[in-house]
């Protein structure tokens, strides 16, 4: 143990003068805390709700999408660049196209998706998405209408369920002599999907892909194909990989890309809410300006005899730096603590329970992350020292002949 570090420790655990120096104390080291913990708390939970809507959207989606006019032979040779990447784990191609979905006198717009069911359950987690009724089999009945399976929400606002019939009306019309019919088809509805992700369950319908193509007209053809990685880390570096090889007849989005808005928002408030809470920590670090300030008038005789003993300025300094180590360090470990310990709680114990029919969950999502807790402490630490600079250079600076006549 330093000398210093000794006088220090024997300076904040001796009886102090006054009431006011304990409490400054007592507030410097609470302030650090609290504001250690609410910052912790904060992230956690900001990153629980980013991951909770990441895993959405990734289920719902396709790691990487190739959206381009494709013909049977366009997609062989699709196929055959996306098998010369051994990052591609599975990909399905499909069929996209916007409409108007019609029922009982309601009418929603609509993005209509056909695919394979076998190809499509490869690249994302629709199936178990399924809520009501059941996905369509290899080759739906020909004698019945072609099956529609639609988001949850969208089918609430339409008053549609599994079993009733609805029209498909497509912008693109159909000519008929000298004028243009708008496109109809009838689709039975058998079943609803639930994602948890509100703007794919009140927008979307998705249908077998031969009976798209024909809607949308791309027989026997696609407009898209879907492809899973073995590591969606690497999204980027594929989608760049395969913009070159497609060439500019394809265009080739990440799921980021195609979420760039909202993963956006989600950081920039995470950014402004740690900012806020920061706040707490920086006033923190005002008491132990102000506490380490107390005490270098407080113990002015004391620097005055050790400055007479031959204590130069610079142990001065490292014994106020001592000072402001030990309440700083002991304030962000009790942070760090209660932190840990209220995100875990709340991971673990429902008690804030959130309307499952509008979040989709029932208790907040936590995910905590060593990376923001030791960014927390280190940046913490940084401003509570910054707070003892000035305390001990103007203790540094003290006469001992003043300070032993006056202290």
């Amino acid at each position: 143990m330093s000398t210093e570090f000794f006088i220090a420790r024997r300076y904040l655990l001796a009886k102090r003068k006054g009431l006011f120096s304990m409490v400054t104390t007592f507030i410097g080291v609470a302030g650090v805390a609290l504001g250690v913990a609410a910052l912790i708390v904060t992230l956690a939970i900001m990153d629980g709700f980013q991951s909770d809507i990441k895993k959405k959207i990734v289920d719902a989606q396709a790691h990487v999408t190739i959206y381009g006019r494709m013909q049977p032979r366009d997609l062989e040779v699709v196929r055959a660049a996306l098998g010369r990447d051994g990052r591609l784990a599975a990909e399905s191609p499909f069929v996209l196209g916007q409409a108007i979905l019609t029922f009982d006198n309601r009418s929603s717009g609509v993005v209509v998706k056909g695919f394979d069911t076998a190809a499509e359950f490869n690249i994302n987690n629709l199936e178990n998405a399924l809520s009501r009724g059941a996905w369509w089999g290899e080759k739906p009945a020909a004698d019945v209408p072609p099956p529609l399976v639609l988001g949850e929400e969208l089918a609430k606002n339409l008053g549609v369920w599994p079993g009733d019939d609805a029209v498909l009306v497509s912008p693109q019309g159909a000519s008929a002599g000298m004028s243009i019919l708008p496109k109809m088809r009838k689709f039975r509805v058998t079943g609803l999907v639930r994602t948890g992700y509100f703007e794919f369950d009140n927008t979307m319908a998705y249908c077998p892909r031969a009976s798209a193509g024909d809607f949308f007209g791309f027989p026997g053809g696609a407009n898209g194909v879907g492809v899973r990685l073995k590591d969606i880390n690497a999204a980027p570096a594929a989608a760049a990989d395969l913009r070159k090889a497609l060439g500019f007849a394809y265009t080739v989005k990440t799921y980021a890309d195609m979420n760039q808005t909202l993963f956006a928002a989600l950081k920039l408030e995470k950014f402004v809410m740690s900012l806020v809470l920061a706040l707490i920590i920086l006033v923190a670090t005002f008491n132990i300006a102000s506490n380490l300030l107390m005490m270098s008038v407080e113990k002015l005789r004391d620097i005055g005899i050790l400055r007479a003993l031959g204590a130069g300025p610079g142990f001065i300094r490292r014994v106020f730096f001592w000072e402001g180590n030990l309440i700083a360090v002991t304030g962000i470990t009790l942070g760090v603590a209660l932190g840990v310990g209220v995100s875990v709680f709340l991971a673990v114990y429902p008690v804030v329970e959130l309307p499952a029919d509008i979040y989709y969950v029932t208790k907040v999502p936590v995910e905590l992350k060593l990376l923001n807790i030791l960014a927390v402490a280190a940046v913490s630490y940084l401003l509570c020292m910054l707070s003892a600079v000035y305390p001990a250079l103007r203790a540094s600076k003290v006469s001992p002949i003043d300070a032993i006549r006056y202290g």
